[in-house]
């Protein structure tokens, strides 16, 4: 497993009956400031969807946006029709630039190629690669195109290196495989290139997957039993551990955290006693609210300065073993061409623009930017 799923995704997995280990399933849930109900109001939205040129168009094929910076530049990545990933910039006015990290890989056995993840103001750009003997790297590409590559201290062959946030200042979060224990540690890379390694305090496995403009990491860690537990890591250090108010505290349950702005307010999930999946904003004061919608299980994965949150939920219907996947703002709204099957939001820039992807009838991939 290689994104910020690698702890969680079977379980989403069995759930929903999804089994493309890099992909997540998608949606949108938004929240504005002290709104924090979900309205049937609905906003008038454009969408603009878009594929990068060089994408395949088989089935579990085509393009794959992540993030979206204030400059409305979104990057991503693309699946080839030979079955290889190359990463995407695409600028506001719809160009498209395709590069692939040095080293990656080709070859379609576990999905080798390029995967960007996070994007900043200044339009630099992290993720990780895939190399041809299935180990993973982290990268940098700079605004001006120079690409960087690096594993953090420790990291071992098998796995490896997962970078996942880039902040303003060019601090990149994620998490390697690797060390004494041959576990998941995470990781803070300086824009001086120094690495800092961490493992939260009573956690077995820490998972970092987001960082803000301050420098505080956040994500979570997996204890005994597989609970799990959120954190918040300060700039010096310190850690402070987040249990959502009815999180079960038993197997493959918990707290899960994806997300932190710069104001220090922190999205994500938790799993109560029923193996429901609730979402969850958590405010700078340590006070939590519970987000719920139609679905069964609730996932925000990405916030903004003002407080709105992009996130995803899944219909599950246990009889039928299906799943639907929707977006939301307030209110459901899916890609045009989801079928109303498969949208998935992942990141929200200051300006409430939304980018992501969705699956058409023929399980094909297309990047959508949905903008007010």
């Amino acid at each position: 497993m290689t994104d910020r799923h690698a702890a969680k995704i079977g379980r989403v997995t069995r759930w929903t009956g999804w089994t493309q280990w890099r992909g997540s399933l998608a949606l949108c849930l938004a929240l504005c400031g002290l709104e924090l109900g979900l309205s049937s109001i609905a906003r008038a939205a454009t969408f603009t969807t878009f594929d990068v040129p060089g994408a395949g168009t088989g089935s579990g094929q085509g393009t794959l946006a992540t993030s979206i910076n204030p400059a409305g530049v979104i990057t991503g990545y693309y699946l080839d029709a030979s079955g290889a990933f190359h990463g995407f910039l695409r600028a506001p006015d719809g160009s498209v630039t395709t590069f692939n990290a040095p080293g990656a890989g080709a070859g379609t056995d576990l999905r080798q190629g390029t995967f960007p993840k996070s994007i900043n103001p200044s339009g630099a750009i992290t993720g990780y690669y895939i190399d041809a003997g299935n180990v993973i790297h982290g990268f940098l590409r700079a605004p001006d195109g120079a690409l960087t590559t690096f594993d953090a201290p420790g990291a071992g062959a098998f796995l490896g290196t997962f970078a996942l946030s880039i902040n303003s200042a060019g601090a990149i979060a994620g998490y390697y495989f690797g060390g004494a224990t041959l576990g998941y540690h995470g990781f803070l890379r300086a824009s001086d290139g120094a690495f800092t390694t961490f493992d939260v305090p009573g956690g077995q496995s820490t998972f970092a997957l987001t960082i803000n403009d301050t420098g505080a990491i956040a994500g979570y860690s997996v204890a005994t039993h597989l609970i799990s537990h959120g954190f918040l890591r300060d700039p010096d250090g310190t850690f402070t551990t987040l249990d959502a108010p009815g999180a079960a505290q038993t197997f493959e349950a918990g707290t899960f955290v994806w997300a932190i702005n710069a104001a220090g307010v922190i999205s994500g999930d938790y799993v109560d006693a029923n193996e429901v999946e609730h979402g969850f904003m958590r405010d700078r004061g340590g006070a939590f609210t519970t987000l719920d919608t139609p679905g069964t299980f609730t996932f925000p994965v990405s916030i903004n300065p003002a407080g709105a949150v992009a996130g995803y939920y899944i219909e599950y219907d246990s009889v039928q073993r299906s799943s639907k996947t929707h977006g939301l703002l307030r209110t459901v709204f899916d890609a045009p061409g989801s079928q109303g099957v498969f949208t998935f939001p992942l990141s929200i820039n200051p300006a409430g623009a939304i980018t992501g992807y969705y699956a058409d009838a023929n399980s094909v991939f297309h990047g959508f930017l949905r903008s007010r």
